[in-house]
């Protein structure tokens, strides 16, 4: 079996979502959070479990946990676009929120619920930034008064999509520890551990690459990551093709676009040699379907 892929949900949970390495994921969550919101502890709430394989068919592989503080946090790796998954995203994040509540509690017994979503895909195309964080706030002055709810988007794509890419173009894209932790998940294949360049020097990475080298998986396991293996790569061949079919049609539609300017330009040449010919505007407008203040214009 080939190096495994920490982008396949499976592998990112049996990563990050284990009691032996809950460091890993405090790092990760520290490194997308703000400063109010660090963790030093988390207690998982649905710790990486082979048993769960038999029972929930992987449907949701996310992790969740709670800080020492209360804060809830919702992590998901999303291989494959889905319609509607900002509505999706949402949802979980509200059950994550009002699951806490227990008869008779208090409202104020609530914590921040907290979603990371980090996605195989580009979700928001009108944003350059990987990284962006979602609030509710007043339309008009920004003022954000509903502070338990914060959502964050990361888009592995935005941060690297090409196959190609070399190691140094890799490390300039580096400038803080959630860009070490998306190298990891997008180009691992680049990183030798035995010799860590200094812009990803950091020992939590060497400990995730370690954990990747000596992963192995058991029947169930590897039988499901295979199969979100396979949706990774129809996605990525989809993918190719729609850029192809894009490139395709643009190029087309330049070729007509220019076959439409150019038929214009003739015929608005024809109209002014018939002009100075002494033609009348009435004729020349028949001739050529050119209105008769279009000729007007003509010098």
């Amino acid at each position: 079996m080939k190096q495994i892929n920490p982008r396949v949900d499976i592998a990112f949970k049996k990563i990050f979502g284990v009691e032996e390495n809950k460091d890993l994921l405090i790092s990760l969550i520290n490194s997308i959070v703000g400063a109010e919101d660090q963790v030093a502890e988390v207690t998982l709430l649905n710790p990486y479990n082979l048993q769960s394989f038999k029972t929930d068919k992987l449907s949701i592989l996310d992790i969740k946990a709670k800080s020492e503080t209360g804060k809830l946090f919702n992590i998901e790796i999303q291989i494959t676009d889905e319609s509607d998954y900002d509505k999706r995203a949402l949802y979980y994040w509200g059950k994550l929120y009002t699951d806490q509540l227990k008869v008779s509690e208090e409202y104020s017994t609530l914590s921040k619920a907290i979603g990371i979503h980090i996605l195989n895909f580009t979700s928001i195309p009108d944003v350059e930034n990987y990284h962006n964080i979602f609030h509710i706030v007043e339309k008009n002055s920004g003022l954000q008064y509903f502070k338990d709810l914060e959502l964050h988007t990361i888009e592995l794509t935005k941060f690297s999509n090409n196959s190609s890419e070399k190691l140094d173009e890799l490390l300039t894209k580096i400038k803080r520890t959630l860009d070490i932790w998306l190298a990891f998940l997008t180009r691992n294949d680049l990183i030798n551990r035995e010799h860590i360049p200094d812009e990803l020097d950091n020992p939590l990475l060497k400990k995730a690459l370690h954990v990747l080298d000596v992963m192995s998986f058991g029947e169930l396991e590897l039988q499901a990551y295979e199969e979100r293996l396979k949706w990774l790569r129809v996605e990525a061949n989809t993918l190719k093709k729609y850029e192809a079919k894009a490139r395709e049609e643009g190029r087309e539609e330049g070729r007509e676009e220019g076959k439409e300017e150019g038929e214009q330009i003739g015929i608005l040449k024809t109209a002014r040699i018939m002009r100075f010919k002494g033609l009348s505007v009435a004729v020349i407008a028949e001739c050529t379907g050119l209105s008769e203040s279009e000729i007007e214009k003509l010098s």
